[in-house]
């Protein structure tokens, strides 16, 4: 490992130089093992990696995630995949999977659109079967803390050998204190070494106590995932997945919209209609995400009577109707949502409602949490009070 590394351009291909180095002179934690990666990929590894390290410190389970622009796409620990999740996450074969794939798989599966070009990160060491799924992926790199040789030869030779691998030494403990320059001014504070367990959970404020050990699990992954989230930031998360994240918005309520609309993009991808479709042969992934987006979205009657459809059907695919999709979206349940702050306003417990949520885990402190408290009690939800901000800039 060396003490720098070059890189091609900053943020933006005018912002030169550019690398990466170690103040002190020591090595880097990090090793390039293939391809070139640039500014804002190692923006993504780095958030991408603390998140997965701290997922599975605090689950006990394998952790992955897919990152976009320095904030999660999706999270996802490695559950077993139901023969649904296999379908709408284009697991075209019915091998055996391991706990880091299907960890990654769900990740990548959370909003299929925003994980394009993703930056994957894995909390395991990559193995051949993690590997071939990201093969058939669009992606510009991953972080792991190694890779089997079969996984290695994988992913060395996507993109004709430009694909961006990266190790990181899973022992590396980052100092106590960080610095950026803003406008050539240096700003100091102490890294977040904040711990997301299930004593955070305690205080329980509604008037339902029950939260079950895979409630429990799901607020970990929405908190750790809101950790390093761009703020404001909320999370909704199912079965130990992110299903909708919404990042970097102004207002909380926006934020909870944003991730409900997810959520439910999530959830109509299993309606019987979208299982049923029948794509044109040959069809790559990409493009069938964006017909399955088309298909659900308020869009889709004017691309069926346009023709369109042909692009992507080999058979014209019967109406999903708005009554059919808000009829679908009302049978979800048990949802988990995480928010990095707390809610002003009773206004984001009632959209929460709408995806289905069940159990919140907030901060609290406002002045109005009596309202935010009987807004959940009105819907029977569970919502504990964690006691901390978890700010992400």
């Amino acid at each position: 490992m060396a003490s720098e590394l070059e890189l091609k351009y900053g943020c933006n291909p005018n912002q030169k130089p550019s690398r990466i180095y170690m103040k002190d002179g020591s090595e880097l934690p990090v090793k390039v093992l293939s391809g070139k990666p640039g500014y804002i990929n190692f923006l993504d590894a780095l958030n991408s990696w603390q998140l997965v390290r701290e997922l599975k410190e605090a689950t006990g389970l394998p952790a992955a995630a897919s990152f976009k622009h320095v904030s999660p796409a999706g999270a996802a620990v490695g559950l077993p995949l139901s023969d649904v999740d296999r379908k709408i996450y284009f697991v075209d074969d019915e091998g055996e999977l391991s706990p880091i794939a299907c960890a990654y798989i769900r990740a990548r599966g959370a909003d299929r659109m925003s994980s394009y070009g993703d930056w994957a990160a894995l909390s395991d060491v990559c193995d051949e079967r993690t590997a071939l799924y990201i093969k058939h992926e669009v992606s510009d790199g991953i972080i792991a803390p190694g890779y089997t040789p079969e996984a290695l030869a994988i992913l060395s030779a996507k993109k004709g050998g430009k694909y961006n691998v990266v190790q990181i030494d899973p022992d590396y403990v980052c100092p106590d204190t960080e610095t950026k320059d803003v406008f050539g001014i240096t700003f100091e504070q102490g890294h977040n070494f904040f711990r997301i367990d299930r004593d955070l959970l305690a205080d329980v404020v509604t008037a339902n106590k029950d939260i079950p050990e895979s409630a429990q699990i799901d607020m970990i992954v929405s908190l750790i995932t809101l950790k390093y989230t761009q703020s404001n930031s909320v999370c909704y998360v199912k079965d130990g997945q992110a299903i909708g994240v919404g990042a970097g918005q102004q207002s909380r309520v926006h934020c909870t919209r944003l991730a409900g609309n997810k959520a439910d993009t999530w959830y109509l991808r299993q309606h019987p209609k979208v299982l049923g479709l029948k794509f044109v042969d040959g069809i790559r992934r990409a493009n069938r995400d964006n017909a399955i987006d088309v298909y659900i979205s308020d869009e889709h009657d004017d691309v069926l009577a346009e023709g369109e459809w042909q692009k992507w059907f080999a058979v014209k695919p019967e109406v999903l109707t708005r009554e059919e999709k808000a009829a679908w979206i009302a049978t979800q349940t048990g949802v988990t949502l995480g928010s990095d702050a707390f809610f002003p306003f009773g206004d984001n417990v009632e959209r929460a409602h709408k995806s289905g949520v069940t159990y919140i885990a907030e901060p609290g402190g406002s002045i109005r949490d009596d309202n935010v408290i009987e807004t959940a009690d009105k819907y029977g939800m569970a919502m504990a009070f964690t006691h901390m901000r978890l700010f992400h800039h």
